[in-house]
């Protein structure tokens, strides 16, 4: 039960920070119909300019202030970096968000070298909240929850509850429509595209101190990211909160379980010896297959549904 109840909670809260970091990509395909490699870069720029932030003053101005510049940066990425190439199609904005992906990294690097910076959790936030018989639950875990629920509150709040969430879904399905009726479509883009950018820096500023805060965390979210976006359906944002929990807790709970389907046999009653074919492959434990599930899971929906758990097929 111990074990259960802590990787539930574990499972939960990586599940909620891969929401609030796809939230933003999915946003930006469902409306732009852009699939931005750089998005995990915006992440990896969160982490960083809270770092910075927090250094001078403090963990909780750095929790607004990041995602602020991640505004300002997504914001003129769409307006003199994706509005000039859209008029050259799909590919040529992938190959910009890809090339962009790239000058972030060795930015990042410049300014802040090759190797982790020691970007930590506040004091206050530090330490067990609570205990699960003799295993503690993180303050700061709960904390990353609380933000990605508030995140997620807010966002479903905005689409349905407010004049340019109304605007924004509009603009989906009739942009022509809406520019007719006197709004500005190109702005309500370039807000999306600041929104997704600033989701991804919000995310970045809450994970890089609860994991690491490295060039290379662009790289290690990057896939992860698609992979929840594809498995929950492109564009829909409830099949990436969905699939972003599926994700969370199977690699949580694959990762502590050190069993393998040779184990499985065995109890079967069936012998696994070197001389089984593919011994090897029997021999895998869960642990070390956790980082290829979420990965077999999309391939195996893109199988059986390619529209993803909520994607609307198109017609």
């Amino acid at each position: 039960m111990e074990f259960f109840v802590i990787s539930l909670l574990n499972g939960i809260s990586y599940g909620l920070l891969l929401f609030l970091l796809s939230s933003g990509l999915t946003l930006i395909f469902s409306m732009m119909g852009v699939l931005n490699f750089a998005h995990a870069s915006f992440y990896m720029l969160g982490a960083y300019f809270a770092y910075a932030i927090a250094g001078k003053i403090g963990f909780w101005p750095a929790l607004v202030l990041a995602p602020l510049l991640l505004v300002a940066v997504g914001a003129l990425v769409e307006r003199f970096g994706l509005r000039t190439v859209h008029k050259y199609g799909h590919v040529a904005e992938l190959l910009f968000t890809f090339g962009l992906a790239y000058l972030i990294e060795e930015a990042v690097k410049l300014a802040w070298g090759l190797s982790t910076v020691p970007y930590s959790i506040p004091p206050e936030l530090d330490g067990p909240l609570f205990h699960v018989f003799s295993s503690p639950f993180p303050k700061y875990r709960a904390f990353m929850m609380l933000v990605s629920v508030s995140m997620l509150a807010a966002i479903y709040l905005v689409l349905t509850r407010t004049r340019i969430g109304l605007v924004i879904q509009a603009a989906l399905t009739h942009p022509q429509m809406v520019e007719a009726l006197g709004h500005n479509v190109q702005r309500v883009f370039m807000l999306v595209f600041a929104g997704g950018a600033a989701l991804a820096g919000l995310a970045g500023v809450i994970g890089g101190n609860a994991f690491v805060t490295s060039p290379s965390m662009a790289a290690s979210v990057g896939t992860i990211v698609f992979v929840v976006v594809v498995l929950g359906g492109m564009g829909s944002l409830g099949g990436a909160f969905v699939a972003s929990l599926l994700i969370g807790l199977l690699q949580t709970f694959a990762v502590a379980i050190d069993a393998s389907l040779a184990d499985l046999f065995r109890a079967l009653g069936l012998h696994v010896t070197s001389a089984t074919p593919l011994s090897s492959v029997w021999d895998l434990t869960l642990s070390q297959m956790a980082p290829v599930l979420p990965y077999l899971l999309m391939v195996a929906m893109l199988i059986v549904r390619p529209r993803g758990l909520m994607g609307t097929r198109e017609g």
